[in-house]
Formats: C-alpha cells, structure tokens, sequence
C-alpha cells in the first residue's frame, strides 16, 4: 500500500508538473462599441488540451481591437479605434499575475489605427480610416514617448467604395528588421520603407512600393519562416499571393485563391499566418464565407490548398496558432467567440475541439509566447 500511494503522488506531481510546462497566456483584444466587453482579456491556455481559464480583463479602454506585446513581455501595447478620438495605449503587463495595469496614451495622429507593431525603440501603428503611419518612440519604462513619424499614403483604387482613398491595414517588420513592409487596401500597393530604429526622426524611409491586382485590397501579409518569401490576402478578392523575398524587393511567384469553385456571395478575406514549422499556411476569408484555408507551402515557395472549411462562426477576423502548432484559435468578430480547432501537425488540417471562449467582439489574439 506505501508503494501504490509513493506511486500515486509521483503521478500526481508530474501530471501538475505537465500542466504547467504546458501553460502560455493568451491576451485578446476587442472591440467594446458592440456589446458588453472590458476591452483586453488575458487567459491561460494549455497547447496539450486547449483548456482555458479566464485570468483577469481591462476596465474602461476604448476598442483596443489589435495588440502587441514588447519582447520583454513587459509592456502590451494596443491601438484604440475610435474615429476622432483614436489613440495609441501602452500597459505595464505581469504574466505571472495575468495584470494589466495602463501607463499612458497618446493620439494615434489618424483615424481609426487598426494594426500595432513593436520593437525595442519604436511603436508603430497603421491608421485605417486615416490613410497614413504614425511611429511613436518608448520611453525606458516602456511608456510612449512623441510622435516620430507620421507618413500619409496617397491614391485610390478601383472600387468606389473600399477604394475612395487610401487604407493602411497592417505593418510588418522584415526577418532582419531592415525594413517595414505596410499593406495598403485602399491604393493596391505594398509600401516597402528601410528602417533605422535607432533614428530619433523619420526612421522610416520609403523604398519601393509594389503594385498589386487592381481591386485586390491587399490586407495582410506574413514572412515564410526562413524569410525568403512573403505571402499577401487580398480582402476584396480573396486571392493569396506569394512573392520572394530578398533585402526589400518583391517577386509574384503565383496568386491562389480562398474561394471554393462553387462559391457566390460576399469576399472579405482577413488574416493569414504560417504554423510554427513553417510547412503549412492558413488564411480566412469572412463575408458570407467565414472559412479557412490550409495550403502546404512547397520547395519553391508555391502553395498547394490542402482544405477549406467553415471556422464555425461569423467574421473570422483574425485567428492565431498556439506555440506548440497543436491548435489553432479563430476570433469571429461577429458571433462574439473564439473557435480552438486541433492541428494535424501531418497534414495540416483542422477539426473542431469543441472549445468555445465567450467573449464580446474578439478581434485579436496575441499568444505570450
């Protein structure tokens, strides 16, 4: 009996052990003109079971709907979209003890900023409505500093309606950090700036712009993992491109598309992201589709459509895949949940755990690891 029970507790003891190893935080901002939210969420999550637990939320921040986190892990950085009274926020933020607490915003210097990127000098944010970047300097605290930068884009595209003026969606910093690559949805082009982050004015210097498709509403990009070619969904035509990539230059290699050959409806494509072993793709696409998509990204940088299916709600908005690549989590921004699907880490597809995280308007989702 002495033996079953020094068994027993061994048991016990590695299984908590397990669990822990096992944990990673997982913040998720939204928007809080919709429904009852408290702005940013942060849960603990387990990449061996997709168990969740709600830790703690943000009180009174304005619709901080995309978030970035310092590489320290000791400062979340959200963009606050409000039309006029847009802002840029930075938060003191404690992983052990799952705290927020706010240090000081700044006026993001265009409207409706809807994508934040970092890095140990600088924060910049793409505002949407505003058509233009605004580069913030950190203090050592991490608390923003003035503005650096702002950079107004110039044009339109061929749709009247998405296309009237220009719409900066994303920022993205290169592999090397020489430069920041910036998606333009309402002109069709890709910005390309050199970037010098220890410059204390304009460490944004523009390169080239890329033209893509006209209509196409490029939305976001990602980098392959050994940064050799870059991957664009285009919002307003649900194509996917894939370029190679070398010191700021863009070369089309192919355009696939998210739409299933049958399909007719709405196009709005939304975010794409590569699984931590670089072998497979995936990009949503929302309107009246509200799929995902896996491709197996090949030799040459081509991609082959491995599965499309429903993501089980409405508005995929952005999605993320957890450290271990074992889930894969999709925030629909209109039916107010997160959808954990598991990965075939094999294959590359997706079935649905049966996980749901309730939560208002979910537009982001930032692993902590």
């Amino acid at each position: 009996m002495k033996h079953f029970f020094t068994f027993l507790l061994t048991f016990c003891l590695s299984q908590m052990a397990f669990s822990q190893d096992n944990k990673t935080k997982l913040l998720i901002g939204t928007y809080t003109n919709t429904c009852k939210s408290d702005g940013i969420y942060i849960y603990d999550f387990n990449t061996e079971t997709a168990d969740f637990k709600l830790k703690s939320s943000s009180k009174s921040i304005v619709n901080p709907s995309f978030l970035a986190l310092s590489s320290d892990k000791k400062t979340v950085y959200s963009v606050n979209e409000n039309g006029d009274a847009s802002a840029v926020s930075a938060f003191d933020y404690t992983s052990k003890t799952s705290s927020l607490k706010f240090k000081n915003a700044l006026p993001s210097e265009g409207n409706d900023p809807c994508h934040i990127i970092t890095d140990d000098k600088n924060v910049m944010i793409a505002n949407y409505s505003g058509g233009n970047i605004a580069v913030f300097g950190k203090n050592p605290d991490g608390s923003l500093s003035k503005v650096k930068q702002t950079i107004k884009h110039y044009g339109n595209s061929s749709n009247q309606q998405r296309q009237e003026k220009p719409h900066v969606h994303q920022l993205h910093f290169s592999p090397d950090k020489k430069y920041v690559l910036a998606t333009d949805l309402g002109t069709d082009f890709i910005h390309i700036y050199k970037y010098d982050q220890n410059r204390d004015d304009k460490p944004l210097e523009l390169y080239k712009v890329k033209k893509v498709k006209v209509g196409s509403g490029p939305r976001h990009l990602t980098f392959s993992n050994d940064g050799k070619f870059v991957y664009l969904v285009q919002e307003l035509t649900g194509l996917v491109s894939a370029f190679s990539y070398q010191d700021g230059e863009l070369n089309l290699l192919q355009e696939t598309s998210l739409l299933e050959k049958k399909f007719v409806g709405e196009t709005s494509a939304a975010d794409i992201h590569i699984s931590p072993d670089g072998i497979f793709l995936y990009a949503t696409n929302r309107g009246t589709a509200n799929t995902i998509s896996c491709f197996k990204i090949k030799e040459d940088g081509t991609l082959k459509l491995v599965q499309t299916i429903s993501t089980l709600g409405k508005g995929p908005r952005n999605f993320a895949i957890d450290p271990s690549g074992n889930f894969l989590l999709v925030a629909h921004q209109y039916s107010n949940e997160v959808v954990v699907f598991r990965r075939n880490k094999t294959k590359g597809t997706l079935t649905d755990t049966n996980q749901r995280i309730k939560v208002c308007s979910p537009v982001c989702l930032v692993f902590e690891n």
